[in-house]
């Protein structure tokens, strides 16, 4: 990737390779002039509806983190803006797998999907859109505790396993979500992915970390209120993105409970409105919760535990020993005594070693491309841990190079081979490599024998950390699970084609104040060959109304657009909304926010 375009964000600019690869190009010149007609129309209503609700004053949000209310953003001028907090954006192409979405949290960086929701989805969208992703998070990540927390949950969420369930239902999310919004998929195509991911979803069994961090990502970053049970506002990303459900929450049928460390019971449906949301007083309140959460994680509790859910994970993890060598692979079986505590670890296929974050050379995963595995614990009848015994210990227990030593664990596991090397790392052994080395468990079941070459043995009394992914993502080539299904392109045909040079004119004489007298011969364009459409009527009639011109015309359009409300029931709420915002000025509300 050398052609990366860092936007000249220093947070872009840090990000690691394997997040990189999820990046793609945002392509504005691809927008439609109906997308930014939808763009704005979101927007507008968004504004004239969300300055009562919304946590944060609205536009102002908006203006730091480069957004306005008539363009789709433009990913350089949101990068200039964020990069002043602190933080970046990069656009990629639908859902990413949820570790990588928590990294680029973890990393300050804004992941946006570059395409925006077609028109018939425009109140709400199953798949992640520029809408959601700009309008919803953006605004307001000027709040620094807000910014903080995401941040941090990023870090955690990074850190967090997931069951092998929960690849599969990524994966099922995301094609269902494509398939919803391309222009030409046959119904049953779409009844069949939904019918795949309630089989999916219906059979997840126990929820893992991920799950259950989704929940608590869900219920704030997502649909979150903060306030008072009484009076409530949003701060969630969903809602306020969702013209539909930003309204619809507020009504009392919807529950409002506190959100506090319980709420990782509520599961959550993607696909309906939500029966209760969770108000937090404070943004504080959330770190607090997440990190009561973090203390259940495998990666602070280590031990049997979570190695059983590096194992069920069935994709790469690291284990830390408490010698702070870390083991990355498919961990696929392990060891355990009468007191439930580890005796042995084992991945499968390419596996790697590594200290801090930064892979041991010649310990790769070409060095062990067909597994690694170790006791865990200490020797027989000695209270030192290996680890923390100094040279003159070590060699005591004929631990010194080119000596043959037997090594004896509590767990009965016996390692008997000549010593190699002893790698050690701030003044504690974390490695032992034998030659001629034979492992055996105490019932005489061989684990390593001399024909196999080199023994390397980990050293440590405990595994201290679980962990999902590689502990040194570059060394580990860790490209991960790049979706093989891309969003659809469409091609528009001629008709499509009038209608966005409709829409590109109405925008022209709306943003120029000239050429109005083109506006009768395009609403009679709209009124003949257009009659599906609702949006370009209504941008017409707000120029009319608002410049006081062509009386009857206006009256004609009203009229229409009425009629289109009574008749088409999927448009009714969009036109009536749409005429309200007409009648009463977005620029004149915006003007009383600054004043106040």
């Amino acid at each position: 990737m050398s052609d990366f375009n860092d936007f000249n964000n220093p947070q872009v600019a840090k990000l690691p390779k394997h997040l990189k690869q999820f990046i793609v190009e945002q392509h504005y010149e691809k927008y439609t002039p109906v997308d930014q007609a939808v763009w704005r129309y979101v927007m507008r209503q968004n504004y004239s509806y969300l300055k009562h609700v919304a946590y944060y004053p609205y536009i102002k949000g908006l203006q730091r983190a480069g957004l306005s209310i008539e363009h789709i953003p433009d990913l350089q001028n949101m990068n200039d803006n964020l990069g002043k907090i602190g933080w970046g954006a990069v656009t990629v192409d639908g859902f990413i797998p949820p570790a990588a979405f928590m990294e680029y949290q973890a990393y300050r960086v804004l992941v946006i999907a570059a395409d925006i929701r077609q028109i018939n989805h425009i109140e709400y969208t199953p798949a992640p859109d520029i809408i959601h992703e700009s309008a919803g998070h953006a605004p307001i990540i000027a709040d620094a505790d807000y910014n903080n927390y995401l941040s941090y949950f990023g870090s955690i969420g990074a850190k967090a396993m997931f069951s092998s369930k929960d690849f599969e239902l990524y994966e099922a999310i995301r094609h269902l979500s494509i398939l919803k919004e391309a222009a030409d998929v046959q119904e049953q195509e779409i009844a069949k992915a939904e019918q795949r991911l309630q089989q999916i979803s219906e059979n997840m069994g126990e929820p893992s970390e991920m799950a259950l961090l989704g929940r608590l990502h869900w219920w704030t970053v997502e649909y979150g209120l903060i306030g008072t049970l009484e009076n409530p506002k949003i701060y969630g990303a969903g809602l306020l993105s969702s013209i539909g459900e930003s309204s619809s929450c507020m009504k009392p049928e919807v529950k409002k409970l506190w959100y506090n460390k319980d709420t990782v019971n509520y599961p959550y449906d993607i696909t309906k409105p939500q029966p209760q949301l969770f108000v937090t007083e404070t943004f504080q309140n959330l770190i607090d919760v997440l990190e009561d959460f973090a203390d259940t994680m495998a990666f602070r509790r280590g031990g049997a535990e979570s190695i059983v859910k590096a194992i069920e994970c069935k994709n790469p993890a690291t284990a830390v020993y408490s010698s702070g060598l870390q083991v990355t692979g498919v961990f696929t079986d392990m060891g355990i005594d009468q007191n439930d505590e580890l005796t042995f670890i084992k991945t499968t296929g390419p596996s790697a070693l590594a200290v801090d974050g930064v892979q041991f050379e010649a310990h790769g995963k070409l060095h062990h491309k067909d597994g690694f595995s170790s006791p865990v614990g200490k020797l027989k009848g000695i209270d030192t841990p290996i680890e923390d015994m100094d040279m003159k210990q070590l060699m005591g227990y004929g631990i010194k190079p080119f000596n043959m030593a037997i090594l004896e664990f509590e767990s009965g596991i016996t390692v008997k081979g000549i010593v190699k090397t002893i790698s050690q790392k701030d003044r504690r052994t974390c490695l032992i490599s034998f030659d001629e080395c034979t492992v055996k468990e105490s019932n005489g079941n061989v684990l390593f024998q001399p024909e196999w070459g080199r023994y390397d043995m980990a050293v440590g009394a405990t595994i201290v950390s679980v962990f999902n992914g590689a502990a040194d993502k570059e060394a580990y080539e860790e490209i991960t699970h790049v979706s093989d299904k891309q969003t659809h392109q469409a091609d528009h045909d001629e008709k499509t084609q009038k209608l966005h040079s409709i829409y590109k004119s109405i925008r022209a004489i709306r943003e120029h104040e000239q050429n109005f007298d083109q506006l009768p011969g395009l609403f009679e364009q709209v009124k003949t060959e257009h009659r599906q459409d609702w949006l370009s009527a209504l941008e017409i009639l707000e120029i009319l109304h608002h410049k006081q011109l062509f009386p009857e015309l206006a009256k004609e359009i009203r009229i229409y657009l009425e009629l289109k409300s009574e008749n088409e029931a999927e448009h009714k709420k969009l036109i009536n909304d749409g005429l309200h915002v007409i009648e009463h000025p977005i620029s004149q509300q915006i003007t009383e926010e600054d004043n106040q």
